[in-house]
């Protein structure tokens, strides 16, 4: 298994939309303004979230459980920042949309610069033939407020190619997020 670099990325992104949209190379400025930085990275591929929001709420006292979660534990907010509660979460999906290929394990890491905030980014991996948005979990995990942009890099999704295709696919196995479209609730 190896790492892939940002040709490979290129490549994949181009000749087989595993990324769209696709931005190659780093955009770091946006209207004049730094912005978090998205796009094409040496070994990876930033990626941004969408302005549509669930953030976490306890207002019904409810348990979370995942094999029956309760959707009114969100409220729906969308905008260019989300404030999260201190020592509470938010949902998002990404702006891009993935293909997996057959071959291919993805790993996403969060940004150090979201990081060094306190913000931590959780994905599972994008397994092989997986595809659709992304659902992105941000944790709060500071006694203060925290703030994330909309349209800005969030979190960096890494490449990992076998020598060989895998036996069973999530595409062969109907996973139960194929083809998800924006923020994705836990499904059991």
């Amino acid at each position: 298994m190896s790492i892939k670099s940002d040709s490979w990325i290129r490549r994949q992104a181009e000749e087989h939309k595993m990324i769209e949209p696709f931005t190659a190379g780093q955009v770091k400025t946006a209207n004049d303004e730094r912005i978090i930085s998205y796009g094409t990275s040496s070994y990876g591929y930033d990626v941004r979230c969408s302005k549509n929001f669930k953030i976490f709420t306890n207002i019904n006292s409810a348990v979370v459980d995942p094999k029956a979660f309760n959707p009114d534990s969100f409220v729906d907010f969308e905008g260019d920042v989300c404030i999260i509660p201190p020592n509470s979460f938010a949902l998002a999906s990404t702006v891009e949309y993935f293909r997996i290929p057959r071959s291919v394990l993805t790993v996403c890491l969060g940004k150090s610069t979201y990081a060094r905030c306190g913000i931590i980014v959780n994905v599972t991996p994008l397994e092989p033939e997986w595809e659709g948005h992304v659902t992105l979990e941000f944790s709060n995990t500071t006694p203060l407020p925290a703030k994330i942009y909309a349209n800005e890099g969030v979190a960096q999704m890494i490449f990992f190619e076998s020598d060989e295709p895998c036996e069973t696919s999530y595409k062969d196995r109907d996973g139960k997020y194929q083809g998800q479209t924006g923020v994705t609730l836990p499904k059991t």
